[in-house]
């Protein structure tokens, strides 16, 4: 893929401080536009690598390696659909949506955190109510937050892969033989998603004094919909499906298509015209405000494991048949599990394609200065 022409940090660097005059966000978002306006530039340091074989001397600029910067995902992202291949049960999965009206927005904006855990605790309360229901077992989930729309809304909701597998209220495994499309009655699942996420919004604007008795209203009129695909072959192809979602940011690079002195213009997906891809133009600053919103609250964790899944399950450990497989291979290293997994060994010598690179000099990160400082030098 060829290099994006316009990068988010082109943005960041021409926008900023006039966003941070109008909006005064605060430190920890500051630092976020910061770590992305800066990376892989000499701010964040810099190394030097040289072939054991052909001398070969190549200088690379570090990376910033914050989960909001559309240039240090990839990896990651790989690695993440790797491991959680592993350690899959062998069985059906289904992809299932959680979406909420843009009606509660205002009341995601007051607090993020407490809403998004709100919005997980949710969909796991839902998702197995209906196992115990439906299948007499203990299901499980991976469920991985999104907040955005296309055109950078903030538009909530939650991916979620759902095995046909649980434990039984005996303790036994116990495998889904269903013939249908579909594990679970979407109208059904929605129902019960839309009162018990209505009930927890509704407790905690009562907690905190606020005044959405109107937005709840409007959100308890509308229909919700819960949206269900019909399971995939094989458990790999709905994880390496649901990869695609995992470590995405709200915008990639590629689709930024021009900046000029007070617009940014991108490129958006129209679900409504049959998913053709449109251009849209915003202001420098709007288009910030829309990114910001995207921000997760620090040390938020947006991707987890639920049930049969989660780390801390018992079940799952009594069970030999749902046991993961230990493995007698070697542990590798980290570099040796990228090179497999992209078919590329990044330290292998680009030039002569025998020698490794080996490191021979390193520069320091460098003290970071005020986001308004650094904006100002940019601009």
């Amino acid at each position: 893929m060829k290099p994006p022409k316009f990068e988010l940090a082109d943005v960041i660097a021409r926008f900023g401080a006039d966003y941070v005059t109008r909006y005064s966000p605060n430190i920890y978002i500051q630092q976020v536009l910061s770590d992305i306006l800066h990376c892989r530039t000499s701010h964040l340091g810099k190394h030097t690598q040289k072939c054991n074989h052909c001398n070969t001397e190549h200088t690379s600029y570090n990376s910033c390696r914050n989960r909001h910067c559309p240039k240090c995902q990839a990896t990651k992202q790989a690695l993440w659909v790797d491991e959680l291949i592993k350690t899959t049960l062998p069985v059906k999965h289904f992809h299932i949506v959680f979406t909420v009206p843009h009606e509660l927005n205002a009341i995601c904006l007051q607090n993020s955190a407490e809403y998004y855990k709100m919005l997980f605790s949710s969909v796991w309360e839902t998702l197995r109510s209906f196992g115990y229901t439906h299948y007499g077992i203990e299901s499980g989930a991976v469920c991985v937050l999104h907040t955005w729309g296309q055109n950078l809304s903030l538009h909530p909701h939650i991916h979620c892969i759902v095995p046909a597998a649980g434990i039984s209220l005996a303790g036994y495994q116990k495998y889904i033989t269903k013939g249908g499309k579909y594990l679970y009655p979407v109208t059904q699942l929605s129902a019960s998603f839309k009162a018990l996420f209505l009930r927890k919004v509704k407790a905690y604007v009562k907690i905190n004094n606020y005044r959405f008795n109107t937005v709840l209203q409007s959100a308890w009129d509308k229909k919700w919909v819960v949206h269900c695909e019909p399971s995939l072959a094989k458990a790999e192809h709905v994880i390496k499906y649901l990869g695609q979602y995992t470590h995405r940011v709200a915008i990639t690079n590629h689709r930024i298509l021009s900046i000029t002195d007070t617009t940014v213009t991108f490129l958006y997906k129209d679900y409504a015209d049959k998913s053709k891809q449109k251009p849209i133009p915003l202001t420098g600053v709007e288009f910030l405000r829309r990114f910001v919103q995207h921000i997760l609250p620090k040390r938020f964790v947006k991707i987890r494991r639920y049930g049969v899944y989660s780390s801390r399950s018992r079940a799952l450990r009594k069970v030999e048949t749902l046991k993961m497989e230990v493995s007698t291979k070697p542990p590798i290293t980290r570099q040796e599990r990228i090179a497999e997994l992209i078919g590329f060994d990044v330290l292998k010598c680009r030039k002569c394609k025998i020698g490794i690179m080996e490191t021979i000099e390193q520069t320091a990160h460098q003290r970071a200065p005020p986001l308004q400082y650094s904006l100002s030098k940019c601009k």
